[in-house]
């Protein structure tokens, strides 16, 4: 019910907004004056809703894993635009001379905000449905936006009619009201999406279940991960000491001994091997990470022992950051750092070990989808293992 009250205010504002918008672009084009030209208007149209479909296009092709790893903040951030779109249709009959600029411009927002809307509203939907119903639960959702569309487009109406006997007033009512009914129908998606409680397992909500396993012995439900999670809206990089990144070497820097100590190491039976990436020199405020390369072949499993020994591993240098600043300060590719680091990697492999049956069964148990993680284009590199 919080989901459906919010999703009441979004619709009902968004509704009335492109009821006033329509009107705008309508005044635009000449439509409804004795001047206009309709071959004109209809070219103008037809090219706008070309253009926009294109983008339409362009955008979901190349988008196409954020849909799923990064969903609320794409979501949030594609009905900013939408509600930016509907500001430049109001603005056509300002600038009738720019209509067809003004046009393409907002009809292109507003297809790559359309095409987030579909490709993430299954994700949506599915998370509301408790016992595999999920078609029930879609074809509610569609009632719910008819019947909100609906409300909104009275409320369009009824300005309009309070209004029409007074052409200046009714010219600047969309200018007057668009301030405040983007503002509610931007505040009822963001609300909205706090209580979506996605099931699908990402690096980051794994990382973040695995994490309070470590911790505290359980694994979070879907709802106390999202709450954690947020909606990110800016993309914010995590502050933590020693981000976990998944993914493969970057060849544009040199590539440091420890990692090739870490390759070396490997034999048939690994299927992933984790190192330490620091940019910008070691010493203390630069980039660093923990990095899992995983290997062609790896199931979920494996990437999931993989960030969990990652995991362990990140508690372990946190817990004693100065040591291992001392060490990696000092480290110069030396037997001592080789053998602090693969000491440190070993225990760790075997903390998971032993977690990882309980860990993956409380996953299970908590109703999350764990049979596939969803990984953005970057985390899905693999490495391949050629036995000598």
């Amino acid at each position: 019910m919080d989901y459906v009250k919010w999703k009441l205010l979004h619709r009902v504002f968004s509704s009335a907004l492109q009821v006033l918008a329509t009107q705008a672009m309508f005044r635009a084009i000449g439509i409804g004056y004795s001047q206009s030209l309709p071959s004109a208007a209809a070219l103008n149209w037809v090219l706008k809703d070309g253009l926009g479909r294109l983008s339409r296009c362009i955008y979901t092709a190349s988008l196409a894993s954020a849909f799923d790893t990064n969903l609320k903040r794409v979501r949030f951030s594609t009905s900013v635009i939408f509600s930016l779109s509907i500001g430049v249709e109001l603005l056509t009959p300002v600038f009738p001379q720019y209509f067809l600029l003004l046009a393409s411009i907002a009809n292109i927002a507003k297809q790559t905000s359309l095409a987030c809307y579909l490709a993430t509203g299954s994700a949506v939907h599915r998370s509301f449905a408790v016992a595999d119903n999920l078609g029930e639960v879609s074809a509610k959702a569609q009632i719910q936006s008819v019947c909100f569309d609906n409300l909104g487009l009275m409320l369009a109406a009824l300005l309009n009619m309070s209004l029409k006997n007074n052409q200046r007033l009714l010219a600047a009512l969309p200018f007057a009201v668009y301030p405040i009914f983007a503002a509610l129908d931007l505040l009822g998606i963001y609300q909205g999406l706090k209580y979506v409680h996605l099931q699908t397992l990402t690096k980051d909500r794994l990382e973040i279940i695995l994490n309070t396993w470590i911790d505290f012995g359980c694994v979070p439900s879907p709802a106390e991960v999202s709450k954690e999670e947020g909606i990110n809206i800016f993309n914010h990089k995590s502050k933590d000491f020693w981000p976990i990144r998944i993914g493969c070497l970057s060849t544009k820097v040199q590539i440091p001994k420890l990692s090739l100590m870490a390759m070396k190491s490997l034999n048939s039976k690994d299927y992933y091997f984790i190192c330490l990436e620091t940019f910008g020199g070691l010493v203390r405020n630069t980039e660093r990470n923990i990095l899992l390369c995983v290997r062609e072949g790896a199931g979920t499993s494996d990437v999931i022992m993989g960030l969990l020994q990652a995991c362990y591993i990140r508690k372990a240098l946190v817990q004693n950051e100065n040591r291992w600043e001392q060490i990696l300060g000092a480290y110069d590719g030396s037997d001592l750092g080789f053998e602090e680091w693969f000491k440190l990697a070993d225990d760790s492999r075997q903390c998971a070990e032993r977690s990882f049956h309980g860990v993956s069964n409380q996953i299970a148990a908590m109703g999350w989808a764990a049979k596939n993680i969803l990984l953005r284009t970057r985390e899905q590199a693999r490495y391949s293992f050629i036995d000598d």
